[in-house]
């Protein structure tokens, strides 16, 4: 299997997670332990490597940070102009 990246990132939504993780004030940690209540398993680590672009994050994931995060999904993946 290929795999893609845009603009060197493997996702869209890392650097509107990162914001909106910033402006509530929650660690990488605790939006982990957010993530996990909602049944998706991810480890600090994870966050981390969504943040900066190089992890790929699946649309349930995406469904799941918008949701802890109090955010849209649309908001997530258009923050930064490509």
């Amino acid at each position: 299997m290929k795999i893609y990246t845009f603009k060197g990132k493997k996702n869209l939504c890392g650097s509107n997670i990162r914001i909106a993780r910033a402006q509530k004030q929650i660690t990488q940690s605790d939006l982990a332990a957010k993530v996990q209540i909602e049944g998706i398993t991810l480890e600090r680590d994870s966050i981390s490597r969504i943040e900066i672009g190089t992890r790929f994050v699946t649309d349930y994931e995406l469904k799941v940070f918008a949701k802890v995060l109090n955010v849209s999904v649309e908001w997530l993946l258009d923050g930064e102009s490509f």
